[in-house]
């Protein structure tokens, strides 16, 4: 599962293990520290600020190149771009800190944030092993109404779009991957689009001028139901092996995407320069 839906909300399954952690770490913390009367709850809540806070800054610093034309793009983090540990560490630093000028708020923050810590890291682990991580066995539709297997396209790295014309996030992250498509040969990008008509598609990429490779057609929506994607646009990044190595709910940007892509590439030779994705203005 990589998405549940929540009444009107969507929400990736990653992001609501950590509002769980952050709720577990609240109660454990307050537990803990009943009998001597002192609740860590707002001290919990500032530490798990300045986590995504540091996180942020973490990939904002690798991946500065993709903001420096553009740094409002810094504040909007619906491209999903943090760095883990760079979090982590500010937390652990600050909880020790918080520790040793305040005696007091020692057992409970301490309880408090291992619970948190150890619940999202422990989830995550559970939650990758019982998902099923291997390409999809799914028979697509291409432009001509050809069927086409997912498996045809194993071999090389891929990137898999799951997408919607009626998906304003899905229409504005298309320039983004239309740049990544042509900047790296060497990944596979596949634009699978979900219970649309053929015709209709065709009529989209005219009007928005758009030109993408590898459009398929997925009639049913049995792709976004194997692999438990309950929200449009989400992005799947398979290895050359047919393992999957990353995913991700909503709207790409150029930073985010090529962190995903990092990741997923066979290693470049260091003596050849890459080209940079272009920044999609908006």
């Amino acid at each position: 599962m990589l998405s549940v839906t929540l009444g009107p909300f969507a929400l990736a399954i990653n992001h609501l293990l950590l509002l769980i952690a952050l709720a577990l770490a609240t109660l454990a913390g307050w537990l803990a520290g009943r009998r001597q009367r002192v609740n860590p709850e707002s001290v919990l809540f500032g530490l798990f600020v300045l986590g995504l806070v540091v996180a942020r800054l973490g990939f904002v610093i690798t991946y500065w190149r993709q903001y420096q034309s553009h740094p409002l793009d810094i504040i909007d983090i619906r491209d999903g771009g943090f760095l883990v540990w760079p979090g982590v560490t500010a937390v652990l630093i600050s909880t020790l800190l918080h520790g040793w000028k305040r005696p007091a708020l020692r057992a409970p923050l301490g309880v408090g944030v291992a619970s948190g810590v150890v619940f999202w890291w422990l989830a995550g682990l559970a939650l990758n092993e019982h998902e099923d991580a291997r390409l999809p066995e799914v028979t697509l539709l291409n432009a001509a109404g050809e069927s086409v297997s997912l498996s045809d396209y194993q071999g090389k790295a891929l990137v898999i779009n799951l997408w919607a014309t009626w998906c304003p996030p899905c229409r504005r992250e298309m320039p983004v991957l239309q740049a990544a498509q042509q900047a790296n040969p060497e990944v596979v990008f596949l634009f699978v689009n979900q219970a649309e008509d053929r015709r209709e598609v065709a009529t989209f990429f005219i009007r928005q001028n758009v030109h993408l490779d590898n459009v398929l057609f997925d009639d049913t929506a049995e792709l976004a139901r194997q692999v438990g994607a309950a929200v449009l646009p989400t992005t799947l990044f398979y290895n050359a092996a047919g393992s999957l190595s990353g995913s991700h709910t909503g709207e790409l940007s150029n930073a985010s995407l090529e962190h995903y892509l990092d990741n997923v590439s066979d290693p470049k030779p260091s003596s050849v320069s890459q080209p940079s994705i272009p920044r999609n203005t908006r």
